[in-house]
């Protein structure tokens, strides 16, 4: 019954904002605003057909790509310098720099240097994807119970085992939102990406939609975008409670005994 309620509370808004906007647009004669059910009809045509594996594949590919470079350079550049004072205290300047400088600004460039392939839109979505994970990966690792770190140093553990088994899973959950901060913005910075020098891809697609005055199939890429953004934000739901399942439980201990 529990399942069933969540069920009804996560689609009942949605359900209601599509009745709404179908109820809005049905009779709708502007170019601009086209009724919801010729939308719905080229969203058939277009993505599920042969178009879906020309563009919306090469579009997943590179964020997923882009997102797991991401996490692999903030958890281990973050575990560094949260382990290491003088490091992070040295590292700093140059990191709140990069950090500051917006991903978009940096398309023009990253396209002059890697070209206008994958690989530079690959490196689109980690120029902006990496902080989340980095910066929360420090926190959660200076975080660290200072006193487990003095018993596994006093018992000879060595520092491998204290990262692997005590450093990490304590930083997890701060790691965690730091990925899906950084999934979120993967899936902006992949069609920014894609509106500049593109041959394929979604971001790709509505440029060309628009520029071409097909609105409803520019309408219909868009409502794409969001159903994608849904499942990806689902199955990292999915996944976090697999990977945080200690965590949350304890979380939820806390809550009923407090």
């Amino acid at each position: 019954m529990n399942v069933l309620r969540r069920t009804l509370y996560a689609l009942g808004l949605p359900a209601v904002l599509v009745a709404l906007w179908w109820i809005t647009s049905v009779d709708s004669t502007s170019y601009y605003y086209p009724p919801l059910p010729d939308i719905l009809d080229r969203f058939g045509e277009l993505w599920l057909s042969s178009r879906f594996a020309e563009d919306v594949v090469p579009s997943m590919l590179r964020l997923l790509t882009g997102f797991a470079l991401s996490a692999v350079i903030g958890v281990a550049l973050g575990v560094a310098l949260g382990l290491t004072d003088t490091l992070r205290r040295g590292a700093e300047p140059v990191l709140e720099f990069l950090r500051a400088l917006p991903p978009t600004v940096l398309v023009p460039v990253i396209a002059i240097v890697a070209g206008i392939g994958d690989g530079s839109k690959v490196l689109v979505i980690v120029s902006g994807c990496v902080w989340p994970v980095l910066l929360n990966t420090v926190e959660g690792v200076r975080a660290a119970d200072e006193v487990m770190v003095d018993t596994c140093r006093t018992y000879g553990i060595t520092r491998g085992a204290r990262l692997r088994h005590m450093v990490l899973p304590a930083a997890s959950p701060q790691i965690m939102a730091g990925l899906r901060q950084s999934l979120s913005i993967g899936l902006i910075l992949m069609v920014i990406g894609e509106m500049f020098a593109a041959t394929n891809g979604l971001g790709f697609s509505i440029v060309q939609f628009q520029r071409t005055f097909a609105i409803p199939q520019m309408w219909s890429g868009i409502i794409l975008l969001g159903l994608i953004g849904f499942a990806l934000s689902a199955l990292f739901t999915v996944v976090e409670k697999r990977v945080l399942g200690w965590y949350l439980g304890l979380r939820e201990s806390q809550r009923k005994n407090g």
